[in-house]
């Protein structure tokens, strides 16, 4: 697959963004381009637009994979994998909202609930520090529940709620 420039622009933008969020510049970039496909993609198409290796982007597949962003597709007629990204953005949101939560919040959450059992215990820990690890927790414990009750929605119902925007903010102040 042959890149525009404004399509070098936004694999190159996506990797950067992705490596500024703690995802591996390539894997980043790999999803972008299978995002700007307007087919699956065999992976030796994908090493030759991006000009990596192939076992860069074999190991860039299967993290994609196991994010649930990827899937294998077969061509009819031919007998390597082809490779394609989620075509609704809306649902890509919400699967890299429920994986970031899995890998993020809930082991951060986990953390601070052992840090806080340990301070009350510890009459070495001061009550400052007690009192700002459960306020950690509550902003935690509400993020989670937010990603939760977001992730328990359809696409569009997800689009709808942020589409909400102004008037959220206007009922909030």
């Amino acid at each position: 697959m042959k890149l525009t420039p404004v399509m070098e622009k936004f694999v190159l933008h996506w990797g950067e963004m992705g490596w500024r969020w703690g995802i591996n510049r390539s894997v980043a970039q790999v999803h972008a381009l299978l995002m700007l496909a307007p087919k699956p993609l065999p992976a030796d198409e994908i090493c030759e637009s991006l000009n990596v290796a192939r076992s860069n982007v074999s190991n860039s597949i299967k993290e994609l994979q196991g994010w649930g962003l990827v899937r294998v597709v077969h061509v009819f007629g031919d007998r390597r994998e082809h490779f394609e990204t989620l075509k609704d953005v809306w649902e890509m949101f919400l699967i890299i909202l429920r994986e970031r939560k899995k890998r993020e919040i809930d082991p951060t959450l986990q953390t601070l609930r052992e840090c806080a059992a340990e301070s009350a215990k510890d009459k070495n820990t001061g009550d400052h520090t007690t009192q700002r690890l459960n306020e950690l927790i509550e902003f935690m414990e509400l993020s989670s529940s937010w990603a939760e009750k977001a992730h328990a929605l359809s696409p569009t119902a997800a689009k709808r709620l942020c589409s909400l925007g102004d008037k959220v903010f206007r009922l909030v102040g």
